[in-house]
């Protein structure tokens, strides 16, 4: 349509969004349709963090809020910082959005001029490269292979480095593959980054604390303390604590550019819901021990799942680190044809495929960066799980 924004050709809607639309259409029609697109934990908010959200409904905490966050929420994210981080922040180093995505948007809406590149690892999160060109930069991507856990390597990173770059983001665990670096691995990347001291790093750390066996979690500014000043720390409460619909997203970094975040979000959305602040407050200084129990229920999710996929002949399915997503190959799947008669010459046809024929919604390679893979959310009930991966079984058997 000729009065649309030119800009809006340059970004795609999200995928991951798309395919939970489509599955819940389809079982709308009354399809037998098992949904596993949507990165949400099906665990309910906890019960003191719903309270404390009631009790803010009671005393009339519904008005406007400072635009970036209640002195409250911020004081509470700087004591988070420093207990679960070791990293030292004070309120005015503090931002709040509504959710972790407008975060990050803020940020490189804030930052980025036309031509300015962006490094993002791939596999990535759908919504990195089209931020970035909603905000005029141009991503530009580095590939961390299946063989090597989905991660990139040191020297990786430092090819793709230019003197445009103006951000590094960087997601670990990650969505969609799962994948932890080490603190050891992560060094080895904030060592480049020390030798480029115009490139600023971008974290999302939003599954930090979805963490499985002996994995420690590590931040960069954590890792190496030199960066801390061209850091931008972003979190939010959206998976440990089950409040993906609260949208609630934070980050920390040098005051100059918090201020410019303030400034974009003061101009689009203002301040994020009261209500939804003073219950991150109590998410954030509450009791923290339902997560290591939800942690138990995901990682014997993760061992099903990688169990079962990993008896598909064709299928290499790498064992996650943290997050509720397995991203598995289909390298040895490519060619063949389904009972149907459509051919599997990608992995988006591999996804649709196997909607069409057994139900289950899975999210194609491709929408990550990273083909011939899939993505699968395993934040659901075991029984669900089995039979998702079940279907999947009998689809790829049944391939020629």
């Amino acid at each position: 349509m000729p009065f649309l924004s030119d800009t809006l050709s340059r970004v795609k809607p999200s995928p991951t969004i798309a395919v939970s639309n489509l599955a819940a259409e389809l079982k709308a029609q009354g399809k037998d349709v098992i949904g596993l697109g949507a990165g949400e934990p099906d665990f309910d908010t906890p019960q003191n963090i719903k309270d404390a959200a009631k009790a803010a409904i009671d005393a009339g905490k519904t008005k406007y809020t400072a635009v970036d966050g209640i002195p409250e929420l911020k004081q509470a994210i700087c004591a988070k910082f420093a207990r679960d981080n070791g990293l030292t922040y004070t309120p005015a180093q503090v931002t709040v959005g509504t959710g972790g995505k407008q975060i990050l948007y803020n940020a490189l809406m804030a930052t980025l001029n036309p031509g300015d590149e962006v490094i993002i690892p791939a596999p990535y999160w759908v919504s990195y490269p089209d931020m970035v060109l909603l905000a005029g930069g141009e991503p530009v991507f580095v590939e961390g292979p299946s063989q090597n856990g989905y991660k990139i390597t040191p020297a990786d990173l430092e090819a793709a480095i230019t003197p445009k770059t103006k951000w590094f983001i960087f997601n670990s665990p990650s969505n969609p593959t799962g994948a932890g670096y080490t603190a050891e691995e992560l060094k080895g990347l904030t060592d480049v980054l020390m030798r480029h001291p115009h490139v600023w790093v971008m974290t999302d750390d939003m599954y930090e604390h979805l963490v499985y066996d002996d994995y420690v979690f590590a931040t960069p500014a954590q890792v190496e303390p030199g960066l801390y000043d061209r850091t931008l720390t972003c979190n939010g409460v959206s998976k440990a604590y089950a409040m993906t619909g609260w949208r609630i997203g934070y980050a920390a970094g040098p005051v100059a550019l918090i201020k410019a975040m303030g400034k974009i979000q003061s101009q689009s959305t203002s301040n994020p819901c009261s209500v939804s602040q003073w219950a991150a407050v109590e998410a954030l200084n509450g009791p923290q021990d339902y997560i290591a129990t939800n942690n138990e229920m995901f990682k014997r999710r993760r061992d099903l799942v990688v169990s079962m996929l990993s008896e598909i002949e064709g299928v290499t399915c790498p064992v996650p680190e943290g997050a509720f997503y397995v991203y598995p190959s289909i390298t040895g799947l490519i060619g063949k044809t389904t009972p149907a008669g459509t051919k599997i010459d990608t992995d988006e046809a591999f996804a649709t495929a196997l909607l069409e024929e057994k139900g289950v919604a899975v999210v194609f390679g491709g929408a990550f960066g990273l083909s011939p893979c899939f993505r699968i959310s395993y934040a659901t009930a075991d029984e669900t799980l089995r039979e998702a991966c079940t279907r999947i079984q009998d689809f790829c058997a049944s391939l020629s």
